[in-house]
């Protein structure tokens, strides 16, 4: 196995401080995720949320998914899960499949929307999750487009959307699936978006 370079290793530690410092200040950034560009900021910072949301031109109502590389990241929202609906999510994560569970008012309605539920990812995108990690919780993660727009698959893409509105665009490649995440509502098992 041949040794990554340590110039490699530094840009790499500079691209995930970059980053993190933006979600810290309030930032959006965009990062590859499993299959497509997304749009991420921390989910307990209001203002974050809100110019996400304009930047995507997507209304409050609809909710937004949080992702982390981290499971114990959402430990508090699964425990009130059973054993049979927790089985099932174990079953595909961590992984490219969204699960919406019940969030007993524990995260913001500018997340949630008019949800009774909220959609939670356990990534295994090398770079979304670490991101995570370093960021210290769940990160907002919605696909990188204005609403009614191809989702960005190349961050070529991701500028000529967005151009210089996001405080921090990188991170690598995506993943390489064809399709966004599959969303499963944890209650019944559903698949509710094909993916």
């Amino acid at each position: 196995m041949s040794e990554i370079s340590p110039s490699i290793l530094h840009c790499a530690g500079l691209t995930m401080a970059n980053a993190v410092r933006a979600l810290l200040a309030g930032g959006v950034i965009a990062h590859p995720t499993e299959s497509v560009w997304g749009l991420a900021c921390d989910p307990h910072n209001p203002d974050a949320v809100a110019r996400l949301l304009r930047l995507k031109n997507r209304p409050l109502e609809k909710g937004l998914i949080l992702v982390s590389g981290d499971v114990n990241h959402f430990s508090g929202l699964l425990h009130n899960l059973s054993g049979d609906q927790r089985a099932r999510i174990d079953a595909t994560w961590p992984g490219p499949v969204t699960w919406l569970v019940p969030h007993f008012d524990q995260v913001p309605a500018w997340v949630s929307g008019v949800h009774h539920s909220v959609a939670l990812r356990h990534t295994n995108h090398g770079f979304t999750a670490a991101l995570s990690r370093a960021f210290g919780g769940p990160i907002v993660s919605t696909s990188a487009n204005p609403t009614g727009c191809q989702p960005a698959r190349y961050k070529y893409q991701v500028l000529r959307y967005f151009g210089d509105e996001l405080d921090f665009v990188g991170g690598g490649n995506t993943g390489g699936r064809s399709a966004p995440s599959e969303i499963r509502d944890a209650s019944s098992g559903r698949i509710v978006r094909a993916g």
